[in-house]
């Protein structure tokens, strides 16, 4: 695996012998590391095409997705989730992961990639894993949601619904699709279908239970968001989409909350969940 200056050896060592992995890691402090550009990423519709020599995969065997993982911020094993997620997505997917790792483990962090207006050019789809809570500026907000505003797919896992949660403005939750301040106790929780037929949820079984994992509060889902599949409360009694899609501006968003446990990153079918949305948000998919 070649290091670009900046980058983290150990890192490095952890992703060798999966997808192609790239690491900008740091402790919150500014970073040496290049900022990702390439040419834009367009929401491309339809079916990927076949390339020569490329490996066949049960859910998609096309040019590679390029897909751009960023994560940190505080409680959770992001180190150990984004190992899981490339390497189980790409046992199952043509997906070509680049990974930012910045904003240290606290819930306030402004990272260096969002000043580059071009922070998302030459990606498929952008996987936001991050845990923000207290980082409330509008206009560092709209740096992010712009470039998604501006066609840039997008798959949002667990906390990202809880990043911004402080800010005033409702960009973030706009383009997230629903609204969410608080989580209920750990637990396992069923999963039930609501959507079917939605390639996200292809080959999901109808009687998925999580490992243990955190119920997220849904206080809004937003107007141009569909749930794909909800869990009730075991306090209230409530339903919550814990899976869902989103039209952003005429931009595919497909998130989830679950996400929180290393047993949930080790679940196979989280993890096919987690492709089906990556493959769908990029446009590779069948329907």
């Amino acid at each position: 695996m070649k290091l670009k200056p900046g980058l983290s050896l150990l890192a490095a060592l952890i992703f060798a012998g999966t997808t192609v992995f790239l690491m900008a890691q740091d402790d919150g402090k500014k970073s040496g590391a290049k900022q990702p550009a390439a040419a834009k990423a367009k929401n491309a519709k339809g079916k990927g095409k076949k390339g020569k020599g490329l490996p066949k995969k049960e859910l998609y065997s096309g040019e590679h997705i390029k897909a751009l993982i960023i994560t940190g911020g505080c409680c959770h094993n992001y180190i150990f989730q984004t190992y899981a997620l490339g390497s189980g997505v790409g046992e199952l997917a043509n997906v070509e992961f680049q990974v930012v790792n910045m904003g240290g483990r606290g819930t306030a962090a402004k990272i260096d990639l969002y000043n580059n207006p071009n922070w998302a050019d030459g990606f498929d789809v952008v996987i936001h894993n991050e845990c923000f809570a207290k980082t409330t500026d509008p206009e560092y907000i709209r740096k992010i949601t712009e470039a998604h505003r501006a066609g840039v797919p997008a798959v949002v896992v667990h906390c990202a619904m809880h990043t911004y949660r402080d800010a005033e403005v409702d960009d973030w939750r706009e383009f997230l699709g629903v609204t969410s301040k608080k989580h209920e106790h750990k637990s396992e929780y069923p999963v039930k279908i609501t959507a079917p037929d939605h390639p996200v949820m292809k080959k999901i079984p109808t009687d998925w239970v999580t490992p243990t994992d955190e119920l997220y509060i849904i206080e809004k889902l937003w107007p141009n968001a569909k749930a794909l599949a909800t869990s009730v409360s075991e306090n209230t009694g409530k339903e919550h989409p814990v899976i869902w899609v989103n039209d952003f501006k005429g931009t595919r968003v497909a998130g989830t909350t679950y996400g929180h446990s290393d047993e949930t990153f080790r679940d196979p079918v989280f993890i096919r969940m987690l492709a089906n949305a990556i493959i769908w948000t990029a446009g590779k998919d069948e329907g």
